[in-house]
């Protein structure tokens, strides 16, 4: 097997057999939670363009996402899992478009199978990968923006290495410091955008036992593929 972290929107251009791609505050934490609250179906987006018109033709779906953190207009919820764990989306469709996450997933043509990644169900990525047996391996890191490298998207790319490699990192100490790098907007009363809730919600390690397969449909959307 062969692991290549990569990073951001150009990592994503150049992710080959599986791609991993990797958004953990807070895209890819925000879909296992709508998953875990039983939607419908979840479709990634990179145009806004396209929610908009496609919300005016299909009414009852729901929009989900961001630009530069904040909600944009007209959409039912931000990018905050604290948010919608709240909420429950059964026999819902969403749209779900983010600055980084998202924009991954429509980058990652040459990639031969799309998941995403989060700390929350990294474990379960490590083994959905093993039991497919994949022989290259590209996990990309989206960063902020898909553009510049951020802590926690790096450190979950090399604990799931870590756990493909079968030598599993302790990284407990490098989630709490967090709190003092990327994840310090969470405890920045002035960033309303950010959630101080949203950043336990991120960091949590291993706490679901599924991975969000992209099905490559005329509109490509998630599937959840159980695994432990």
């Amino acid at each position: 097997m062969k692991v290549n972290i990569l990073q951001g929107i150009e990592g994503a251009k150049q992710a080959k057999g599986v791609a991993v791609i990797i958004d953990v505050f807070r895209a890819f934490t925000v879909e296992t939670y709508l998953m875990k609250n039983h939607a419908y179906k979840i479709i990634p987006v990179g145009d806004v363009d396209f929610v908009y018109s496609y919300k005016h033709v299909h009414p009852d779906v729901v929009l989900i996402g961001e630009r530069n953190g904040k909600i944009l207009p007209g959409f039912d919820f931000g990018n905050s899992p604290s948010d919608v764990d709240k909420i429950d989306f059964t026999n819902k469709t969403i749209l779900h478009t983010t600055s980084a996450g998202t924009q991954g997933i429509m980058n990652a043509k040459c990639a031969d199978t799309i998941i995403t990644g989060a700390l929350v169900n990294a474990k379960a990525i490590a083994q959905y990968i093993l039991n497919n047996k994949f022989e290259d391996v590209s996990l990309v890191c989206m960063g902020l923006g898909g553009v510049e490298e951020t802590e926690e998207d790096t450190l979950c790319a090399k604990y799931i290495e870590s756990l493909l490699l079968g030598n599993e990192l302790n990284i407990t100490e490098e989630i709490l410091q967090l709190r003092y790098t990327s994840g310090a907007k969470f405890f920045d009363e002035t960033q309303i955008d950010f959630p101080m809730e949203d950043f336990a919600y991120c960091t949590q390690l291993n706490v679901f036992d599924f991975v969000l397969e992209v099905v490559k449909d005329d509109l490509p959307y998630m599937k959840r593929v159980d695994v432990l």
